[in-house]
This record gives structure tokens, sequence and C-alpha cells, in this order.
């Protein structure tokens, strides 16, 4: 899944594509918004959100999140000179054309056009965004200490804590504290840790952001840009513990018993579960 560096890339290079462009062609290819069309109009911005990304045109806003297969490409040239896309062109849900580039929204796992009041329907529940002008590590902190009994794990990954962490850099985040995932809140609290990992979220988005791939202080090749994520099986790179993987989940409502369950990996020496 797409962590919010990736979207802020992805708001970036759309930006320059779009923004001050009028469009030549305008296709949404979810039924709901078929006859939706801003041919002729202005795209007058476009931002990153957390995950989300926005593209705001003719008073209205496009708004797409990637999931987990989701991707925006932009091809230069405009319609006299189309180039080929790198994505079956069945998978395109968003196509916006301007006279010099067109942006293709491929698999996008949400799609929709809204008005400026929607918004904050869409993306209001959002914590601090940790690329965004309104990033609060007290916030940050504070919303993810008011469940000291939650997994920092599935804590981390709470979009309403602090947004623009996926499963990457939840992983990552707990290696690099010491903690494990499945550790409390409460428990990461007492090590004083807490801040130390919001800290670390804030440095990594920062540093990664501008880069074609993200690295969490290691090469960016291959498994060298990671510590444990995708390394079940591998030598820590700290202390040569193999890193184990397991799942993490908690229930999707109070009471429920169905749970949503997620991958973590971990060095058991470097990050030793707690009672």
């Amino acid at each position: 899944m797409p962590e919010g560096d990736n979207v802020w890339r992805d708001a970036k290079l759309l930006g320059a594509a779009l923004t001050g462009r009028q469009l030549v062609r305008c296709d949404i290819r979810v039924p709901k918004y078929a006859t939706v069309d801003f041919s002729g109009s202005m795209v007058d911005a476009v931002r990153s959100r957390g995950k989300h990304l926005l593209i705001s045109v003719a008073g209205h806003l496009i708004h797409s999140h990637l999931k987990m297969e989701g991707v925006w490409h932009v091809y230069p040239g405009g319609p006299r000179s189309p180039q080929k896309w790198r994505r079956p062109a069945y998978t395109a849900r968003c196509i916006l054309g301007t006279d010099a580039a067109t942006a293709v929204g491929f698999s996008l796992g949400l799609l929709e056009v809204l008005t400026p009041e929607q918004e904050r329907e869409a993306v209001g529940h959002l914590g601090p965004d940790l690329l965004g002008a309104d990033w609060d590590a007290a916030e940050a902190v504070r919303r993810l200490a008011a469940q000291p009994g939650r997994s920092i794990g599935t804590a981390l990954l709470d979009q309403r804590n602090l947004a623009g962490i996926g499963n990457i850099y939840r992983n990552e985040l707990c290696f690099l504290a010491g903690v494990h995932p499945a550790a409390t809140v409460q428990q990461v609290q007492k090590l004083e840790r807490l801040e130390r990992i919001v800290d670390t979220a804030k440095r990594l988005l920062e540093a990664n952001k501008d880069r074609p791939r993200s690295t969490t202080g290691l090469p960016a090749r291959g498994d060298a840009a990671v510590w444990v994520y995708r390394r079940e099986g591998k030598p820590c790179k700290r202390c040569g513990t193999y890193i184990r993987h397991g799942t993490l989940g908690e229930s999707l409502r109070p009471g429920q018993a169905e749970q949503r369950l997620r991958d973590i990996y971990f060095c058991p020496r470097c990050q030793p579960p707690r009672d």
C-alpha cells in the first residue's frame, strides 16, 4: 500500500502537469460520475492529505485514494502526440488531459467528485498530516496516547491519529524504536518512546518525499532499503537474529469478533514482546 510520501510525490507530479492549465480531456470512469466532464476548465491546484489526493477544478474536487494497487502516471505530450500508457487501458479510472500532458489514474481504490463542502466528510477525520501544513507532533502524540491499551502497530496505521503512515513505515518505525508492534501504546509510553516514534515518522517521510524510492536509513536497493519489512527469515542487520513475520489485527467495531489482519515483521531480540 502506498505511503504518505508516495502520494505527496504524486500530487507534486500531477500539480506540475495540470495546475494552471485548461483540461482538453476529462474522462472519469466511475458509473456515478460518468457524465462529469470538466473539459474547458482550469485546474486550480493538486494537493495530498495523508494518503488522499485532491485535484481542484471548476469548483469541485476530484478525490482519489490509491488503496493497494492504485497509481497515477503523467504522460508528456498533448492529444496530438499521445504516449503509450504503461498500464492496461481497461484499468484506467481517471484521465485528465491538457494540451501538454495527460494524467491517468490506474486501479484507483477510491475515485469520487466532491463539492468543497463535502471535503470535510471525506478527509476531515484525518489526524495531523505528516507532510502537511497542519502537522502538529504534540497533537499526534495526544491522539495516540488517548487509547493506551491499543497496540502501537494498529494505532500507527489509524489515519485518525496521524495521516500518512502505511504498513512499511509502521513496521520500520517499531523496529527503529525498539518496540514490538503488538506492544501497547501504554507500554511504549513507559519506555518514553512514543514521541520518538512520531518524530522519526516525520523525519523519514520528509527525507523520502522527493526520492523515487523510499528508504528508512539504508541504501535504497532491494531489501537494503528496509530493516525488517518483508525480511522474514533473514538476519537482523543489527544483531543477526532472524527476522520473524506475523499478523496483527483488531476488531473492526467494538464487540465484533472479526479482525482486520495486517502483516508485521520484527526482530525478536531488538523488539522483545512485552507482557
